[in-house]
């Protein structure tokens, strides 16, 4: 039997629901189990339709490319208004609370990757906050993290590097759902006030080793560049290409598993990085085209990330290493991206994906990469006391 999400529980018994102004929040990886958009299979239940839907990064139905303006709208099914929360401008990322004045009801359903930088937790907890000083209650429906809920992995979001892509305090891999996550911030945002507005629906069958393949539920993409669950687990190293000139693989079929340039010699850099013994993977030399973005209609030399074993695979680690190799291979042709990033221009994009400057420093001078890469253990082990209070699922042989 498949794993039942928040949304299935919630169709269990739509009456909760009956006599409620209600929005959502979701895209289009938010369906049930037998395969219906959430706001469609709300509307034909007890629940009627929503008042409103709101959007994230890519669109309500998940059509716009990253850092890409998605527009408002009306949903061609129910006729509900929607509304983007990813527009040109910083200031379209935090919802005023007017954008919520006529709900009394939230529903915040979005499939997340377990990866800090990934913006649809920061884009919910925003609109919570929003929704909530509107007076408006808000439901967390609760997914599976893809990448399971027992790893932690990297260094602590640095202060002074917040942004749409660091808007929590947390090890890039922090091993927690959605539910889970919005529990830790409401706790850090002092929501205490109004415990009466927020309220989780967690899974049911879900446990903390579950790949997602032994979910039992289907994978739909939840942003145009996430096709597979294989590409979810890449994700919190493959992310860090993004901060280069580098291409990660957008505009091809394997988008974050596939890193390359027209400079690079795929064998020599598949030897490089195959030496370092990493766990859980296998560099694969290859070439290929991309037929967007960086290096459009170039073919470009790289490597393929091939996870041998999802448990044992360290994905931020694997990240890292892919940079600092390339950046020792070919230091004159590796370049950083300076263009503004998520809206920033003042800071580094590596530097925001990491969390600080440490990493690129290291990784410009060739020295200390390993010592940065050691101080990781002492924030893992920082979140874990706040992590325990807030887990709605045990821990494993806890």
């Amino acid at each position: 039997m498949s794993v039942a999400t928040g949304l299935d529980r919630l169709l269990a018994d739509a009456s909760h629901l009956a006599g409620r102004r209600y929005g959502i929040l979701a895209h289009g990886a938010s369906i049930a189990r037998d395969g219906r958009p959430i706001h469609l299979a709300l509307a034909a239940s007890a629940a009627g339709p929503a008042a409103a839907l709101f959007g994230p990064e890519h669109g309500y139905y998940g059509v716009e490319q990253d850092m890409v303006a998605a527009e408002s709208g009306r949903d061609p099914w129910t006729g509900a208004p929607i509304l983007s929360l990813y527009g040109d401008s910083e200031q379209t990322l935090r919802p005023s609370p007017s954008a919520f004045q006529g709900l009394d009801l939230l529903l915040i359903d979005v499939q997340d990757v377990g990866s800090r930088y990934y913006t649809y937790a920061a884009t919910g907890v925003w609109a919570a906050e929003a929704a909530m000083a509107a007076g408006c209650e808000v439901w967390v429906l609760d997914r599976p993290n893809p990448l399971g809920g027992m790893v932690i992995e990297g260094n602590l979001l640095g202060r002074g590097y917040e942004s749409f892509v660091g808007a929590f305090r947390l090890p890039v891999r922090h091993g927690l759902t959605l539910g889970e996550l919005f529990r830790l911030e409401a706790g850090r945002r002092r929501w205490t006030g109004t415990q009466s507005y927020f309220s989780v629906w967690y899974m049911e069958g879900w446990t903390r080793g579950m790949t997602w393949e032994e979910t039992g539920l289907p994978w739909i993409a939840p942003s145009p560049n996430m096709p597979t669950p294989t590409t979810a687990r890449v994700y919190p190293g493959g992310c860090l290409v993004e901060a280069t000139e580098l291409s990660e693989g957008r505009g091809t079929t394997r988008p974050f598993q596939l890193t390359g340039a027209p400079f690079i010699d795929p064998k020599r850099l598949a030897d490089e990085l195959n030496g370092r013994g990493l766990p859980g993977v296998t560099f694969v030399p290859t070439y290929f085209r991309p037929q967007f973005q960086k290096h459009r209609g170039e073919a470009c030399g790289g490597v393929e990330l091939l996870v041998t074993d999802p448990r044992s695979f360290e994905s931020y680690r694997t990240g890292v290493e892919l940079l600092a190799a390339i950046r020792r291979l070919w230091p004159d042709d590796f370049a950083w991206r300076v263009a503004p990033y998520e809206f920033v221009a003042d800071r580094p994009a590596i530097d925001l994906l990491t969390g600080g400057p440490e990493g690129r420093e290291a990784i410009e001078s060739g020295e200390g990469l390993e010592d940065w890469m050691a101080t990781w253990e002492r924030d893992e082990a920082a979140l874990l006391p706040e992590r325990r209070e807030v887990l709605l699922y045990p821990e494993e042989g806890a």
